[in-house]
């Protein structure tokens, strides 16, 4: 029985986790599900990706019981198979076009980490973000640390990681880090009228605008001025401006 697909929608790509029976705990099936997408995010025509999930849960993170099995694994080893879900993050980041989350239920550990990866997030009211590693004597991976530094005040990353206190989705809207908030069983339904308005924009202007919003958590000032006027710079001279502008100067709604 697969544990994940991708739905192909023409102009998108959803990826399902069908692990309900598991609160949809990481899977070499949605591992595989996830690379598929980022690669074929890169066809002309795909304009957003989309996660989700079955069950009415998102992601519960790694499956505690495959965890256990590692400890007679080497820690070579060990880090090898974190890397395989790091990959994941860093393929989720290249992706050519925006990814969107949507969170029903909640999302634990990993399952966080993926959530925050997502250039937008949508969340079903009620849903919880979770960091509970340390209840079983382990530490966050995925980038969450990360996410959570450049997304949350640091006492309440503090609070996530140490006391293993899941945040609601109110509050991630309330400090900006969820997009939408739907009604239960609507996360989806509106992360898809995201990729909608997405559809509607200039495919390459918005994935240069993704990259250049991404690596400004790490880029001096300096550098992002340059970085800014080099992207600038070729998307002045690019078809994506000259249908934009002719639009905006005719007063109608650009062709892109």
């Amino acid at each position: 029985m697969t544990l994940a697909r991708v739905d192909d929608r023409g102009d998108r790509l959803v990826v399902v986790n069908m692990n309900s029976a598991r609160r949809g705990a990481l899977s070499p099936d949605l591992y595989a599900a996830i690379a598929e997408a980022m690669e074929q995010a890169v066809e002309p025509r795909i304009r957003a990706v989309i996660l989700s999930s079955e069950g009415g849960f998102f992601c519960a993170g790694g499956d505690l019981n495959v965890l256990i099995e590692r400890r007679q694994l080497s820690e070579a080893e060990r880090r090898g198979k974190v890397d395989l879900l790091h990959d994941l993050i860093r393929a989720i980041r290249a992706c050519p076009v925006p990814v969107i989350a949507a969170v029903e239920g909640g999302a634990a550990g990993a399952g966080a980490s993926l959530a925050l990866a997502c250039d937008l997030l949508v969340a079903a009211e009620g849903a919880k973000f979770t960091a509970a590693y340390v209840k079983a004597g382990l530490v966050p991976d995925a980038g969450l640390t990360s996410a959570l530094a450049r997304m949350l005040p640091r006492q309440l990353a503090m609070e996530m990681c140490l006391l293993a206190r899941p945040v609601t989705a109110e509050r991630m809207a309330e400090l900006g880090v969820v997009n939408v908030l739907a009604s239960p069983g609507e996360a989806e339904t509106q992360a898809h009228a995201l990729a909608d308005a997405l559809a509607q924009g200039p495919r390459g202007a918005q994935g240069v605008i993704r990259r250049l919003v991404a690596e400004a958590y790490e880029a001096s000032e300096a550098q992002q001025l340059d970085a800014e006027r080099d992207a600038m710079a070729r998307a002045a001279g690019g078809d994506e401006a000259a249908e934009g502008i002719a639009a905006f100067l005719d007063k109608r709604k650009p062709r892109f």
